[in-house]
C-alpha cells in the first residue's frame, strides 16, 4: 500500500490549484490523481477563457473576488506564466425585457449594491453612452451598462497547466489516466484505491466535480447535485483589430436568456456562450454534440447585437455543469469525516480557482480557512434538506 499525505482526486480547475498549494507546503507528500488526460475536455475547466471580474451580486462571493485576483498574482509571479488579461468588463442589462424575469439583487443595482459595500470603482452606463465607447454594440435604448475596468479573461487550459507544472516542480507526483474507484475513511486517515494499487493517505481533497457523488459514495455522503451540458460558439470574425482584447471587453448581458462572450482570445476568433439553460445529463450519459437550438440562439443575438463580432463558425464545443440546488458552491469537509475536504464550483468557480485551491489547502490541513466560506458549507439547507427548491439563475 502506497502512503501519502494528501490525495487530490481530479486535476481540473480547482483539484490542479489546490495540489500547487498543498505542493508548496508537503512537497513529495501529494499526489494528483486525473481519471483522464490531463487537459481533457471530458470536465468544466477545459478551453482558454474564462471571465474574472470583481461584479459579483452576492456578498460571499464579492468577498473573495479581490482576494482572488492576488492569488492568480502569486501563481503569475512564480511560474513567470501571464494567465490574467485585464480587458475591462460589461454587464448590460435589457431592462424592458428584464423587467418581469427577475428581481431583488440579480439586476445592475445588486451589483451596484455590492460594489459599494466593497468598495469597487465602477461606471455606470446608459445605451447611448455604452454604444458612444463601444460602437461594436447595436442596441435598443432600453438598455443599461455597469463597467468595472479591472475584468479580464483567465486563461482556463494554461492556468491548469502551470498549476500542475508548479505542483511538481515542488515534488507533487500526478498520475493521469488513473480513475479513482474508492474512497474510504479509515480511521483517521483516507484509503483510495484505483486500478493498479490502493493509496492510505492522511487527506484527501475530492474535486472531481460531475462525478463527485461516485467519489464519495463510501463516505456516507450523496450531494443533490444537477449536471448540465452546456456550450460556447468562436466565429471567425474577420474584423480582428475590433474585437482584439484592447479594444473589445468582455461583457455579460442579461436579457431573455443570459449570454456572456470575449474578445478574440485563444483562437482566432471571438466567444460567445449562455450562463446555464443547457439540458440535464449525466458525466457518463452527456454527449459533445452542441444543440442546434442555443447554436441558433446565439446567433440570433450577435446578429441583432454584435453583426460585427459574428463570423463562419470556427466551432461550437460542450463542456459540463455541475450545480448544488442553491447554485452556490461546495467547500467544506466531510461531517463525521474531517479527513475527506470536498469541493465543487457549481459552474461559476473558474474566476476563483487560484485563491479556492489556497482555501482547499486550508481545509485539508485541519486550519482556519484564510477568508470566509460558510456559505459554502455541506451542512447547508439547500444540501441537506430534500425539500430545498432548486433556485438556478439562468
Amino acid at each position: 500500500m502506497d502512503r501519502c499525505q494528501v490525495i487530490v482526486v481530479g486535476c481540473g480547475g480547482l483539484g490542479s490549484a489546490a495540489l500547487y498549494r498543498l505542493a508548496r507546503e508537503l512537497g513529495s507528500g501529494v499526489v494528483g490523481l486525473e481519471q483522464f488526460a490531463l487537459g481533457h475536455d471530458r470536465g468544466a475547466s477545459q478551453d482558454h477563457s474564462r471571465i474574472i471580474r470583481l461584479a459579483q451580486h452576492q456578498p460571499q462571493y464579492a468577498a473573495l473576488a479581490g482576494p482572488a485576483y492576488a492569488a492568480w498574482a502569486e501563481v503569475e509571479a512564480e511560474s513567470q506564466q501571464t494567465l490574467v488579461t485585464r480587458t475591462g468588463g460589461l454587464v448590460i442589462e435589457d431592462r424592458e425585457v428584464r423587467r418581469g424575469i427577475d428581481s431583488g439583487t440579480r439586476n445592475i443595482e445588486g451589483y451596484t449594491a455590492v460594489f459599494d459595500e466593497f468598495d469597487v470603482d465602477y461606471e455606470l452606463l446608459d445605451a447611448d453612452e455604452l454604444q458612444s465607447r463601444w460602437p461594436q454594440f447595436r442596441l435598443d435604448g432600453g438598455e443599461q451598462a455597469l463597467y468595472q475596468s479591472e475584468s479580464g479573461i483567465v486563461d482556463a487550459a494554461r492556468a491548469n497547466a502551470v498549476h500542475v507544472a508548479l505542483a511538481r516542480a515542488h515534488g507533487a507526483q500526478v498520475h493521469e489516466h488513473t480513475p479513482v474507484r474508492r474512497v474510504c475513511p479509515d480511521g483517521d486517515g483516507v484509503l483510495v484505491e484505483t486500478d493498479d494499487r490502493t493509496y492510505r493517505a492522511d487527506r484527501v481533497v475530492v474535486a472531481a466535480d460531475a462525478w463527485t457523488n461516485q467519489v464519495l459514495r463510501d463516505c456516507g455522503v450523496r450531494l443533490p447535485l444537477t449536471v448540465t451540458q452546456e456550450q460556447v460558439t468562436y466565429y471567425a470574425t474577420p474584423h480582428l483589430a475590433e474585437f482584439s482584447p484592447a479594444r473589445f471587453p468582455v461583457f455579460m448581458w442579461h436579457g431573455e436568456h443570459n449570454f456572456y462572450g470575449f474578445p478574440v482570445y485563444g483562437e482566432v476568433a471571438t466567444k460567445l456562450g449562455q450562463h446555464m439553460g443547457g439540458h440535464e445529463t449525466t458525466a457518463d450519459d452527456r454527449t459533445f454534440e452542441p444543440d442546434p437550438v442555443r447554436q441558433k440562439r446565439y446567433a440570433r443575438f450577435v446578429e441583432q447585437h454584435l453583426p460585427r463580432f459574428g463570423g463562419p463558425e470556427l466551432y461550437t464545443k460542450t463542456c459540463l455543469y455541475t450545480v448544488p440546488p442553491d447554485q452556490d458552491f461546495v467547500l467544506d469537509t466531510v461531517p463525521d469525516h474531517p479527513q475527506i475536504t470536498v469541493a465543487v464550483g457549481a459552474g461559476h468557480a473558474y474566476k476563483f480557482a487560484a485563491l479556492l485551491g489556497e482555501l482547499l489547502a486550508d481545509l485539508a490541513l485541519d486550519r482556519a480557512p484564510a477568508h470566509p466560506i460558510e456559505a459554502f458549507s455541506l451542512t447547508r439547507r439547500a444540501l441537506t434538506d430534500p425539500t430545498f427548491a432548486r433556485s438556478f439563475h439562468v
